[in-house]
């Protein structure tokens, strides 16, 4: 929109005959215009300076004269544009308060579509004339070298070398102008200026600091200016690679995921920026800040395949949802932890069982066949497998009062492999959900060397009859075996997990205290324990009897053990000592004498062996005869204790009846009916007994009285009714409470 400058203002008129002529008097205006069209830019330049000066001076400007100043500097301006003398137009543009997106408009790659908006802007209709009708500053550039040196440059003017690079110096001075226009026009006159220009300057200010490596600048610029257009310098930023500038007015503004986008490809190498040393650190503080589900949902999963620990932490850290949805976002978070690192989805799978104690059966069977696969591919090392197969021999050769996984913690030097065979052992015995029958289809083809292993299977599939013959015959661990029995099925019981799992480390692994403490229930004389315990002695009594058959047939080497050499002639003893007690004797000695309680006598001597000695047995026969005797005399004990309760009940009615009173009916024989009167409407043979007659009758109560009874007279003494028979006693009480007895109400 053209804005047309006000005319000069004539002080001396003419009056003529036929019109009224006015002297004007030579203005600013006129005189530029005149030395512009002389092509005197610096008398120019100073003649618009000196009026400036003066509209300065004075205490009261006028507005026309403002205006006057401001037309001539843009003017100048617009002329030194179009001639590329870029510092005198940007100094003329600025004196004039020419609009800044003018400037701006000719500077496609810096305008980008920050005009669109608002594509018409006020100017003068003078400096609108004299606007170089060009594009954009590099048209300006070129139409100048063309005007002033075609076609004296071969091949063309364009193309020449020396054009060429009077193109890029112009060009760079062309943007220094840009610059420290702007620069002063928001550092004067920002503050006057509206909200959108002043969001275009920063914007442009912004690519202007980017392009030119101007740092510092650019970061006291993002620090000082919230109205920068994002859209606008992101491209730049990033094809000028600031990407640390991106990152600060991201975060300024809290945009966090395009923020984690950068700084996941400079992890990545994809990008890279001195300014940012370790943005994964980066990543990982914004996401614990923020604590954003959708972010560290989407995040944390490319974050595992970088820093396991850290993002597992992040990962398990994040607020809990609705239960079911919580499931079915953990099962999809572990997929595609899963994709990602593997291990870091094993890591994450433990802390859903483990620490969240989530009871989905296929979560408990993928962490326990992850658990044997690793102890399965740590088998493949000769090392690991030759010093679990010596373990297993040595705790076989000599007995032991530790459960073989407390001898192995105790013997095995701290590795990855111990740790891994511990923990799957732990997890295979404490969890209840998982399927026994996949991880025993996977432990089977290692079956003399993870014998304890499968033993704890087979405890939870119910085979009772397998686990305790794996733990007898092929592991030999008869403590273990013992307390399988007693504690429900458990080859590893709660409280010796969760001391296990201290010793080892394993904390995570031991069993919950509640359920421990359950488990840890007395249970010795529960019909299970006592069929699990015959089964154990029926194992070790079968194991014993072919030594009895065969004398002379050697013992059979643990199936782990590796073969030893015979021994040579000279060692050979020539003497044949007395062969000591079995394994199997000891263990079933041990076993009966600890839980004699629990073992029939006569059921345990038909098990026996014949051939085995009194003393195997001894103490179990012993301790038997000690509990049948305490059994015994704690019988004879209750019987008495019952019958001087019963003799104290009876004293106590029989004061009672006594001092109450009762009419008591008996029946009697017809024919010795003396002294017994009949009872109104009785029954034949009815007959009433008034003990109350003695009493009624002023008869001391210490005076006997004749009761017949059944026709037979009796003594009774009121006093002491200790001194009648007992039976009696009890026969009158009895009729008494059988309601055989109606009470006479008279005194």
């Amino acid at each position: 929109m053209a804005q047309f400058s006000t005319f000069p203002r004539s002080r001396l008129l003419i009056l003529c005959p036929n019109s009224v002529q006015s002297l004007l008097p030579v203005t600013p205006i006129s005189r530029a215009e005149a030395l512009l069209e002389s092509h005197r830019i610096e008398d120019v330049i100073q003649l618009a300076d000196q009026q400036r000066k003066k509209v300065q001076a004075r205490l009261v400007v006028d507005a026309n004269e403002v205006d006057e100043l401001a037309y001539v500097y843009q003017k100048i301006g617009m002329r030194c544009l179009f001639e590329t003398r870029f510092e005198d137009a940007g100094f003329c543009l600025f004196q004039g308060e020419l609009d800044p997106r003018i400037l701006i408009s000719y500077f496609p790659d810096l305008r980008g579509a920050l005009l669109d908006g608002d594509p018409t802007l006020d100017v003068f209709a003078g400096v609108a004339e004299c606007m170089p009708p060009y594009d954009s500053i590099d048209d300006i550039i070129l139409a100048n070298l063309v005007l002033n040196y075609s076609p004296f440059l071969a091949p063309t003017t364009r193309s020449a070398p020396p054009t060429t690079e009077l193109r890029r110096l112009l060009r760079v001075a062309a943007y220094d102008m840009l610059e420290v226009f702007l620069r002063k026009w928001r550092r004067v006159r920002g503050d006057s200026g509206t909200p959108a220009l002043r969001s275009i300057v920063d914007t442009v200010l912004a690519k202007l600091f980017a392009q030119g490596e101007k740092t510092t600048d650019l970061y006291s610029l993002i620090a000082e200016s919230d109205v920068i257009i994002l859209p606008e310098v992101e491209p730049v930023f990033r094809a000028t690679g600031r990407y640390s500038a991106l990152c600060k007015i991201y975060s300024k503004r809290g945009h966090d995921a395009p923020l984690l986008e950068v700084w996941s490809k400079l992890v990545e190498g994809e990008w890279t920026d001195d300014e940012i040393p370790d943005p994964l650190s980066d990543m990982f503080a914004l996401l614990t800040t923020r604590r954003d589900r959708a972010l560290i949902q989407q995040w944390g999963v490319w974050l595992a395949g970088k820093d396991v620990e850290r993002a597992l932490k992040l990962l398990t850290a994040q607020s809990s949802a609705k239960r079911g949805k919580k499931a079915e976002d953990e099962a999809a978070m572990l997929e595609r932890i899963r994709a990602v690192n593997p291990d870091a989805a094993a890591r994450f799978l433990e802390h859903l069982v483990l620490q969240k104690r989530r009871t989905d059966p296929s979560l408990h069977t993928e962490l326990a066949l992850t658990y044997v696969g690793d102890v399965i591919s740590l088998l493949s090392d000769e090392a690991t497998s030759r010093l679990w197969r010596a373990k297993a021999s040595s705790y076989a050769s000599s007995p032991s009062p530790v459960s073989f996984f407390a001898y192995f913690e105790a013997t095995t030097p701290a590795s990855r492999a111990k740790h891994a065979r511990l923990r799957t052992a732990l997890f295979l015995q404490t969890s209840s959900t998982y399927d026994a029958s996949a991880a025993r289809a996977r432990l089977a083809p290692l079956a003399p060397l993870l014998a304890p292993e499968l033993a704890i299977i087979a405890g939870k599939l119910g085979d009772a009859q397998e686990a305790l013959s794996l733990l007898a015959r092929t592991v030999h661990d008869h403590t273990s075996a013992a307390a399988f029995c007693t504690s429900r099925g458990a080859v590893i019981p709660p409280r010796a997990a969760a001391h296990l799992a201290e010793l080892a480390g394993l904390a995570a692994w031991a069993p919950a205290p509640p359920a421990a403490a359950a488990a840890d229930a007395p249970v010795e004389n529960t019909e299970e324990t006592k069929r699990l315990l015959h089964i154990l002695l029926a194992i070790y009594t079968a194991d014993a009897t072919p030594s009895a058959t065969h004398p002379d047939k050697p013992p059979q080497p643990h199936p782990c053990a590796s073969p030893s050499p015979s021994p040579s002639p000279s060692q050979q003893s020539t003497s044949t000592p007395t062969p000591p007690t079995s394994a199997a004797e000891a263990a079933a000695a041990q076993l009966l004498s600890s839980h004699a309680t629990s073992f029939d006598p006569p059921t345990v001597l038909s098990m026996i062996p014949p051939r085995w000695p009194i003393r195997t047995i001894s103490l179990y026969l012993v301790r038997a005869l000690r509990i049948a005797a305490h059994a015994a005399h704690e019988r004879a004990l209750v019987k008495a204790l019952a019958t001087g309760q019963n003799l104290a009940v009876t004293d106590a009615a029989h004061a009672q009846l006594r001092a109450a009173g009762a009419l008591i009916e008996e029946a009697v024989d017809e024919d010795e009916d003396d002294g017994v009167a009949e009872v109104d409407g009785g029954g034949e043979g009815d007959l009433v007994l008034d003990e109350k007659a003695a009493l009624g009758s002023g008869v001391p109560a210490s005076m006997a009285v004749d009761l017949p009874v059944r026709g037979k007279t009796e003594r009774a003494d009121a006093d002491a009714g200790a001194g009648a028979g007992a039976g009696a006693e009890a026969e009158v009480v009895g009729s008494w409470m059988s309601g055989r007895t109606s009470v006479d109400n008279r005194d």
